[in-house]
């Protein structure tokens, strides 16, 4: 049986949560969500000043919540706080919290320089933490009658302009979870995807980055500039709308056209 056409479809019945949504990639999707209409938690860490003033200009659809994604107990907390602020389970679920990096390719550990510690710190920020906030809205998402998970990534693993060893192999096992998750879960109504952006210009953890290598990149793009975080924002949006239904397993990679598949 075919599925019946959809007519415009309306993020204002969804509550959001955006982990590290209070700057840089994180604000851009937070507002893209506000923007459209949907209810969003404001996840931070160490910006609650940034997720304040944010959520301060939606009054009645926004809720700055503080929480280290990297510790179980803050993320189920996290979840029951918002839920309990909103009256309404969390319907999408976008993790993007980056712990503690900076793209300085100067200041990369380099392949002879790699440590188990700076693997492990990457592994928990990127592949335990949306794991366990996976495991904590899943409830809610179930007796919803389903939900949405966007996963946030990057095309380095794929096209390893600069190798940030540590990060680009989380983002990969991110990539692999995505998409056993997405097997998991898609009975019951939960689509899981990834959106990979490359370097984007510019949010805090690109403002390192000098100029040439911006430079070099837009070069390489059949668009000839590098993505804005407002751009994947776009995608993101797109994974959580009713156009979305029948994706999921699926990496979008949002760079301008710099890496092909």
């Amino acid at each position: 049986m075919t599925a019946p056409a959809l007519t415009t479809p309306t993020l204002a019945d969804h509550l959001v949560l955006v982990t590290g949504g209070a700057r840089g990639l994180g604000a851009a999707i937070s507002e893209a969500f506000l923007d459209a209409g949907a209810r969003v938690i404001v996840n931070y860490h160490r910006s609650q000043d940034a997720a304040e003033q944010l959520s301060s200009r939606f009054p009645d659809r926004a809720f700055a919540v503080g929480a280290d994604v990297r510790d179980p107990d803050q993320v189920r907390r996290l979840v029951t706080d918002a839920e309990a602020h909103f009256q309404t389970p969390i319907t999408t679920l976008v993790n993007n919290a980056l712990m503690d990096f900076s793209f300085n390719g100067d200041a990369r550990p380099k392949a002879d320089e790699l440590t188990a510690e700076q693997l492990a710190a990457q592994f928990v920020g990127s592949v335990q933490a949306p794991v366990d906030l996976i495991q904590a809205v899943l409830p809610s998402m179930r007796n919803a009658g389903g939900g949405r998970i966007i996963n946030i990534g990057t095309n380095l693993f794929q096209y390893p302009v600069v190798p940030y060893h540590d990060y680009t192999a989380a983002k990969a096992a991110l990539l692999s979870i995505t998409r056993t998750f997405a097997d998991d879960l898609g009975p019951d109504g939960i689509n899981v995807n990834m959106v990979s952006g490359g370097l984007l210009r510019t949010t805090d953890a690109s403002a390192a980055t000098p100029d040439a290598v911006f430079d070099a990149i837009a070069s390489g793009t059949p668009l000839r500039r590098v993505t804005t975080p407002a751009e994947l924002a776009d995608t993101v949006l797109f994974l959580a709308s009713a156009w979305a239904r029948g994706v999921t397993g699926q990496n979008l990679i949002v760079d301008g056209g710099l890496v092909k598949g």
